[in-house]
């Protein structure tokens, strides 16, 4: 992403380093400053100016259930869904009586126009694009991308201009994360040879794991899942940057949380390039003392990166997947999308059969990305059509 100031404000004159410094410099302006990583300074981290009013989040409990099938004279096992959308303290603190389960963090319900996880990273940037009285955003993605739409609408919520620099060709009928991001920003689809070389197309400026470490402590309060018990936190992974700023947050406020990314779009050697640039970027803004330890012992990484269970090249959609989102809406009211979410829920059932310690309580973040299925339903028209009823009632 790029910013841009109009007119130059003479005291933001500088290096990127120096400008970069400044930004985070001015702490009356809710600016955290640089400062050794411990208590004080997560705690001006998570008391500056946030987009957000509030981290709060809706945290539903599904249950599983088993259900015995048999195929062709073969027994198989299938798995129901049930919601609890109130779970009481007392079911998220003990142990788990009643069976197999996990938490579902809601953040699909954040905005929506804006995806969960768009609007956690943009919680943290806004204030300082704000802060630095920039007047134009610029950035990209692909045609469907739900980062642009985000930035669209919350610039044009705020008086900013966004130039969205769109990867391919205009579609014959914009729809989904197309249509917000032609709606609110400035579109200009970029010829595919050329979008190749966007690191030269497009400078990168945002730092984007503060608005995550947020959702981290605002989920480790007492009332909710505590600092005490372990969590297997687990979550979709585009670039990996959400499942990066949610580790980092578990780091640097020490709670024994486990953070899985499901791989969809990267192999595991470029999610890890991925998060040794953005814990390189923290901390900066974070000046390790000697006696700080949050990021001892990163031989392995702080992420743990999986597969997704049913493995399958990127951005195919088959007959299946879309049934199984079906599935969950029909029995639990959460829509989840069969390339990204899906892949988190299926590995969290996964984990739910698998985790022998009935104290530790698994929990997916649920990012958003349900305007997306609408672009997939165009362009995979005949798997959704099988999603017509079976038995039409005439009128």
């Amino acid at each position: 992403m790029r910013l841009q100031q109009l007119p130059r404000n003479p005291a933001m004159s500088g290096t990127k380093d120096e400008l970069r410094s400044r930004a985070f410099s001015n702490s009356s302006r809710g600016i955290p400053q640089p400062k050794h990583c411990g208590k004080t300074f997560m705690s001006e981290l998570l008391t500056r100016r946030w987009a957000l009013l509030s981290p709060d989040t809706k945290i539903h409990q599904i249950t599983l259930s088993e259900m015995q099938l048999q195929q062709g004279g073969m027994a198989s096992v299938r798995y129901t869904f049930s919601n609890n959308t109130q779970p009481s303290l007392g079911d998220m603190m003990e142990k788990n009586k009643q069976g197999l389960s996990f938490y579902v963090v809601r953040d699909d319900l954040l905005h929506p126009l804006v995806n969960g996880n768009k609007a956690r990273k943009l919680d943290g940037l806004l204030p300082i694009l704000e802060h630095l009285l920039v007047t134009d955003v610029v950035t990209c993605g692909g045609c469907q991308s739900a980062h642009t739409a985000a930035i669209a609408f919350s610039c044009a919520e705020r008086g900013l201009k966004s130039h969205l620099l769109l990867r391919g060709e205009q579609p014959e009928v914009l729809t989904a994360y197309n249509l917000i991001s032609t709606m609110y920003g400035n579109v200009t689809y970029i010829p595919r040879s050329i979008y190749a070389k966007r690191a030269e197309m497009l400078e990168r400026h945002a730092d984007f794991v503060a608005g995550v470490i947020r959702l981290v402590e605002y989920l480790s309060q007492t009332h909710l899942f505590g600092k005490e018990q372990p969590i297997k936190l687990v979550v979709d992974a585009g670039t990996g940057t959400t499942a990066i700023g949610l580790a980092i947050g578990a780091r640097c406020l020490g709670l024994p949380w486990e953070v899985t990314a499901v791989m969809l779009a990267d192999s595991v050697e470029g999610y890890k390039k991925q998060e040794e640039r953005l814990i390189s970027d923290f901390k900066m803004y974070c000046v390790l003392h000697p006696s700080d330890h949050a990021f001892d012992g990163l031989d392995g990484g702080i992420v743990h990166w999986v597969e997704r269970i049913h493995r399958r090249k990127f951005g195919n959609v088959l007959e299946g997947e879309v049934e199984a989102c079906q599935q969950i809406a029909k029995q639990t009211g959460v829509l989840v999308d069969p390339i990204y979410t899906l892949a988190a829920w299926e590995h969290a059932t996964f984990l739910c059969q698998k985790t022998s310690d009935r104290d530790t309580k698994v929990v997916v973040l649920h990012t958003g990305g349900t305007l997306g299925m609408f672009g997939l339903a165009q362009r995979y028209k005949s798997i959704f059509q099988s999603l017509r009823s079976t038995n039409p009632t005439s009128v």
